[in-house]
């Protein structure tokens, strides 16, 4: 996890989300040496990912984290959660980031290749990934995603809102954390305290300060609607790219662990 160029972060950004990051509120995430976030349309509206959860078994050449995933019924089973919470789950993940910025999200048409495919992973490991993908040969100064991968471990128990036992993640939670890496964002050099932070907490259910400023500096504002930044609370069909084009990162909540000190 790299310091980034704050010359760069500055055509992204305005000063205060500048000064965000530097004071470790948000880190926008760096690929080998590249920012990395999905392409905006030139006609102003907000780029729309495409996400679908997988129905069989796929395999990604080139991912580091999630090689193999496959459908969620067994971590569903073990974990006693339905197939609608789980849904209902990933699509409120997606809608805080969606609130956050000016980035919209939608399932993908059947029959159609999904920017952001989600599943368990075939080979255990950790708790949750995500590998982005992205155009190496673009010549743009950010390199456009052109694919990510959310993956969970299917060995681990999960759950559905916050109840004090860290040793179960909320899938909430954790589908918005892979979901920020998915759409360009880091864990900050400040650790806790933000849904980005890489230890997993049961604080907050809501995207912090440092998580709806790193989304803004990477996508603007959101056009509808104004979010405002919360403060800490208790719980309550294209085709895929060329392997010379694109390259994959691990990146992920492996690093997640029970409680910040």
């Amino acid at each position: 996890m790299r310091t980034l160029v704050a010359g760069l972060v500055g055509l992204l950004c305005s000063a205060l989300s500048a000064n965000a990051q530097d004071t470790g509120l948000f880190k926008i995430l760096k690929l080998e040496g590249h920012q990395v976030r999905w392409q905006a349309p030139h006609n102003g509206e907000p780029r729309v990912v495409t996400y679908r959860i997988v129905t069989e078994q796929e395999e990604f050449a080139g991912a580091r984290n999630c090689r193999k995933i496959t459908r969620f019924d067994g971590l569903m089973a073990d974990s006693n959660v339905t197939p609608a919470a789980l849904r209902s789950e990933l699509a409120a993940a997606f809608a805080m980031w969606e609130a956050a910025a000016s980035i919209s999200f939608r399932e993908a048409p059947e029959g159609t290749q999904a920017d952001i495919s989600i599943g368990a992973q075939v080979e255990a490991e950790g708790w949750a990934f995500a590998d982005v993908f992205y155009d190496t040969a673009s010549p743009l100064p950010i390199k456009p995603i052109s694919k990510a991968l959310v993956c969970l471990n299917p060995l681990r128990r999960w759950k559905v809102g916050f109840d004090g036992d860290l040793s179960r993640y909320d899938l909430r939670y954790t589908f918005v954390h892979e979901i920020g890496h998915a759409i360009g964002l880091d864990h900050p050099a400040g650790g806790g305290d933000q849904i980005m932070g890489y230890r997993y907490e049961e604080r907050f259910r809501a995207l912090q300060a440092g998580d709806i400023r790193g989304a803004i500096a990477l996508y603007g504002k959101p056009r509808q609607a104004t979010l405002n930044e919360p403060q800490s609370s208790p719980a309550g069909t294209q085709a895929q790219p060329s392997s010379a084009r694109r390259f994959a990162k691990r990146w992920g909540t492996r690093g997640f662990t029970a409680r910040s000190p």
